[in-house]
């Protein structure tokens, strides 16, 4: 979408304001007004995925499979999206994998653990559909040649250790392997296509047959005639439309693609009848400070790192829900911290994190000495007092308690203190928008009355009611394959 201006107009209920209006550019002002149907469609095609990350891959693999004839588009030049730069990380209650590690879940647990992480505001049927599918999707990726590593583990703010990492770098690996199934099952992938406007029979009502986008610069009308599946990530790089829910929002760096997650189609969506709710549900994760542009992930395993202020105090729990650990780096005075590694926490990252701390040794974005008083000494931070917390936690190691913050036994397995030692700031940067377009458990957009509206289904990150106000680290990549394979089938068999 060319741009975006804000009114007053179109006043949700349930707590949520937006009253964004898209301007069409090059779509005709009678159209805009009455939504009436191009006199041609320049394509036709059966299923139509807006968005070309892991939801929409997902989606259109599984239209595929269904026996569509599947069309994607995609804003950029290449498909991808938040997916390929994610820390990858897939939460799922994995027998197999747990029962060799001594870790004792359940699908219940899951389905428990993520109300709660999210204050209860999540939608129960959609979130004992994620869980309970959560490995079957999995296995589902794995029958396309993705490979996970045998063990699994707790990623930061996921609060159990159910997080499957897989073995190629960040989320290249699901990328892969979804664009190559989608080479053979023969779906179109249309790159450098944006979508401007969702069309339906009548201005916001009837079905939704297909949409206006923009391609080399022209109008370029697309006709869906089973489904339309909305898969185009959430508005966490758009700062004036998360700050419209958020006020802190609207400065902070964000860990997404800022060229992805603008919010656009989502917007389309409600102009064309949607229903948005939670737009203020608004995750941050560990980043770099505004100023800086090297982020450092030196915080993912909750289990090898701790986190300290400018003081050289801890002043959280690592393992906390990530609005806490949000929160509490906010309310710092400098509204920045450091997560802290040894040499065995730095080395069991992958590559690219590793890769990636080396590049902040040369910003002032990362640290690395081989002594406490040396890194205190580079950090600006009290080396007495750095020394002392490194000291006490590993104590706390020892014992397998925390008493300042209450940190599970279960983090407690990694003492800080083998050199060289690694620090890094984290600052908070905006990661997630947990709210969107509201969905039945088929993933068919409703509208503001809670009535289907034919023919549009959304996936992924632009959905809202899956996670309540707090998303678990590790969930979204779930979310968005899980719910992604069950939109594309859902489309697929659409009459």
């Amino acid at each position: 979408m060319s741009k975006l201006t804000l009114s007053r107009r179109g006043l949700l209920s349930a707590g949520v304001v937006l009253s964004v209006s898209p301007i069409v550019s090059g779509a005709n002002a009678q159209e805009k007004k009455t939504g009436l149907v191009p006199e041609k469609w320049d394509l036709t095609t059966e299923v139509l995925v807006v968005g070309s990350g892991g939801a929409g891959l997902a989606s259109a693999v599984s239209a595929a499979e269904a026996g569509a004839k599947v069309t994607v588009i995609e804003k950029l030049a290449f498909v991808g999206g938040n997916t390929m730069i994610s820390s990858g990380y897939f939460n799922a209650v994995d027998p197999e994998r747990q029962k060799k590690q001594g870790i004792e879940d359940s699908i219940e647990k899951h389905i428990q653990q993520t109300l709660a992480g999210g204050d209860g505001r999540a939608d129960p049927e959609l979130v004992r559909i994620l869980c309970t599918n959560a490995l079957g999707t999995l296995h589902w990726l794995e029958g396309m040649g993705l490979k996970f590593r045998p063990d699994v583990m707790q990623v930061y703010g996921a609060l159990w250790p159910r997080s499957h990492l897989a073995t190629e770098p960040k989320g290249t690996g699901f990328i892969r392997v979804l664009s190559d199934k989608c080479k053979a099952l023969g779906v179109d992938i249309l790159t450098g296509t944006k979508l401007e406007k969702i069309i339906r029979e009548n201005f916001d009502e009837g079905r939704a047959l297909g949409v206006l986008a923009i391609r080399n610069g022209k109008p370029f009308y697309i006709r869906a005639t089973k489904g339309i599946v909305l898969a185009a990530g959430g508005f966490a790089a758009n700062p004036k439309l998360r700050a419209l829910h958020d006020p802190r929002m609207l400065t902070l760096t964000t860990t997404n693609n800022s060229a992805c997650s603008t919010g656009e189609v989502m917007l389309a969506a409600n102009e064309a009848g949607a229903y948005l709710l939670g737009l203020d549900y608004i995750q941050c994760n560990p980043g770099c400070p505004p100023g800086h542009t090297s982020r450092q992930a030196l915080h993912l395993d909750v289990a090898r790192y701790i986190f300290v202020d400018k003081r050289g105090k801890r002043f959280v729990s690592e393992d906390a829900r990530r609005d806490v650990l949000r929160d509490a780096i906010l309310n710092l005075p400098e509204k920045f911290g450091y997560a802290i590694v040894d040499s065995d926490g730095f080395n069991s990252y992958n590559q690219i994190v590793r890769d990636d701390a080396m590049k902040g040794l040369k910003t002032g974005d990362a640290f690395t000495a081989d002594t406490l008083d040396e890194l205190a000494k580079k950090m600006d931070v009290p080396a007495d007092q750095l020394k002392k917390t490194v000291a006490e936690y590993n104590a706390m190691v020892d014992k397998q308690k925390d008493p300042d913050f209450g940190k599970a036994p279960r983090n407690l397995t990694h003492k800080i203190g083998k050199a060289p030692y690694w620090a890094a700031l984290s600052s908070m940067a905006v990661h997630h928008t947990m709210g969107g377009v509201r969905i039945d458990p088929e993933t068919r957009v409703l509208d503001r009355q809670g009535n289907v509206i034919p023919g549009l289904y959304a996936a992924g990150e632009i959905t809202g009611g899956i996670h309540g106000t707090n998303r678990l680290g590790g969930n979204a990549i779930a979310d968005i394959f899980t719910f992604g394979r069950i939109a594309g089938n859902s489309a697929a068999k659409q009459k």
